[in-house]
């Protein structure tokens, strides 16, 4: 039985719009213009699915003026991408819209809080699917297939790089056109909805990447009335990727910011549809307004309730004003970390001030752990192997120091992120049109004992949980060995202690100094219990290598 369905548009200074659709064989139905902004007409719908555009004369510069043009609802929850014309699809069950039929089962499962994750970055093309083919795309039902594997690694969230509905069949998202739709090429909604409920089954936190600086050139919103919602010119045309949303812009008329507007109904969709975990701002530096910053996290925080939610700035070069006390976000991207690790990592430089500001962040002003997400690669950046390839570096010298830098990574003060691969040298360098991981790689017994390295680190993490806290004291400093030891700690008594050699000298018999317990303690890298005197402790240390001391209370 038909029912009355309404469709709507807003477009408050539009002086014309009509509906399109499969419905109507692609004739204009006519829509009646109301006092709030919103032009509205019902249509008479079985149950079913129904593609269907608007017909509007826009406001933007670059048409002729009132121009019709066909534009695609800016609230679509579903685009037929892949038909060419990216016609909205309407769905229809019992009288009403909805997304999908998807039943969620895992809403119950424990997730961990921000300050104990490791986070997993990955991009659903390039993780997985058809692993025999380097040109194939993973799907987010591939994704499903290798949670077991992430699972074992240990992580417990994953960060999604943009999965809102872009132009084309690849591409790492970063141009989004619908923000209420999922990419397609991925699956469907149901799928994702899948995908994220088998993670929240393993107890792992899913974060999605997104984009609220701007949009692609052609998004709905641009064609309808661009400076409504948008700057009319880019304000820093050396970083501009798109149209930038001008969250400045107030309409006194109907007392609304319309960006703000458009974009908190975009998160608030997100997680009540999909149930996500947490945001990662792109580009907060570009986006330039902490009111809207602040605003847009007080509606994730209300949105999510009681679960646990991390909104995450990415800020290059960071700053300590967008996560400490007045700032807006819960965290930010620490790029700081991954630079000088890396310089180190590879044997550029040797500077232990530096050393120590990044290890502890609450050198550089921030608050706590959670404020800062360090990594030693992501993106946006070469893997390590290629840094150090790059500098003659290869195989298991390359190894080695791989495992200096995950040590460094999994007991600093912070949030750890692995960018996918990183956990077992994907080597490829970064780019977008070649960035399938290669899981060909675990086959190897070096990148195999690197993933097993990893492994064993995220799960000493998990387990001691001094390495939760913000509590770090550098205990031994030496600038001719290039050795540095700091040692972690909590209030109930836990404690572990680093010492990373990052030169390229074989120390025999080591003395640190300053070791703040004596007594029995476990090096968890070789697995081996060792006594520390009073004040020291001696051990042998490999050129570019950590070792891990676990106290045994």
């Amino acid at each position: 039985m038909a029912k009355s369905i309404e469709f709507q548009l807003f477009a408050p200074y539009n002086k014309g719009v009509a509906l399109i659709g499969c419905f109507s064989n692609w004739q204009e139905i006519p829509m009646e213009k109301c006092e709030d902004g919103y032009f509205r007409t019902n249509v008479e719908l079985a149950d079913g699915s129904y593609k269907y555009k608007f017909k509007v004369q826009s406001n933007s510069w670059f048409f002729e003026t009132e121009q019709w043009v066909e534009v695609t609802d800016p609230y679509a929850t579903n685009i037929d991408e892949m038909g060419g014309k990216d016609n909205g699809i309407v769905r229809v069950k019992d009288g009403e819209i909805i997304t999908d039929t998807y039943v969620w089962r895992h809403d119950d499962k424990y997730l961990s809080p921000d300050h104990e994750l490791v986070i997993y970055e990955m991009h659903v093309g390039d993780f997985s699917g058809g692993e025999d083919d380097p040109f194939a795309r993973g799907k987010y039902k591939h994704v499903v297939e290798k949670l077991d594997y992430l699972s074992e690694l240990g992580i417990n969230a994953i960060e999604l790089m943009p999965i809102k509905e872009y132009p084309g069949s690849y591409s790492w998202g970063y141009n989004p056109r619908h923000f209420f739709a999922t990419e397609s090429s991925y699956g469907s909604t149901a799928d994702l909805k899948n995908m994220i409920d088998e993670c929240h089954a393993r107890g792992i936190r899913v974060i999605m990447d997104g984009i609220f600086n701007h949009s692609e050139a052609s998004s709905p919103l641009t064609q309808i009335d661009h400076d409504y919602w948008y700057h009319h010119s880019p304000r820093d045309p050396e970083n501009n990727w798109g149209p930038e949303f001008n969250y400045e812009h107030y309409d006194e008329n109907l007392d609304t910011y319309p960006a703000r507007k458009f974009i908190g109904d975009t998160v608030r969709f997100w997680i009540e549809e999909y149930h996500i975990d947490g945001i990662r701002y792109d580009a907060a530096r570009q986006i330039a307004n902490y009111d809207f910053m602040h605003w847009i996290v007080q509606e994730t925080q209300k949105t999510a309730g009681v679960k646990p939610f991390y909104n995450i700035a990415e800020h290059i070069p960071e700053t300590t004003s967008i996560t400490n006390q007045d700032g807006p976000m819960d965290g930010c991207w620490h790029d700081s970390f991954r630079h000088t690790i890396t310089v180190h990592i590879c044997g550029d430089v040797f500077d232990l001030e530096n050393l120590k500001d990044v290890i502890d962040c609450k050198r550089q002003g921030f608050m706590g752990t959670t404020n800062v997400v360090n990594y030693l690669t992501n993106h946006d950046h070469d893997h390590l192997m290629v840094e150090l390839a790059n500098r003659n570096i290869f195989d298991e010298e390359a190894v080695k120091r791989a495992k200096l830098g995950a040590a460094i990574l999994m007991t600093a003060v912070g949030v750890p992120l692995i960018w996918m691969g990183e956990e077992f040298g994907e080597y490829k360098p970064k780019q977008p049109s070649s960035s399938k991981i290669d899981w060909n790689l675990l086959g190897n017994d070096l990148n195999r004992s690197l993933f097993d390295y990893y492994k064993g680190l995220i799960n000493l993490r998990k387990n001691n949980h001094a390495l939760y806290t913000e509590n770090i004291d550098f205990i031994h400093e030496n600038p001719e060995t290039k050795v540095l030891a700091y040692s972690r700690w909590n209030d109930e008594g836990s404690r572990v202690v680093v010492v990373a050699n990052l030169s390229d000298k074989f120390l025999a018999g080591y003395e640190i100094t300053n070791f703040p317990s004596g007594g029995t303690w476990h090096e968890w890298t070789g697995d081996y219990d060792i006594e520390a005197g009073e004040n020291s402790i001696m051990t042998d240390l490999g050129s570019y290598e950590a070792k891990v001391f676990v106290w045994q209370k």
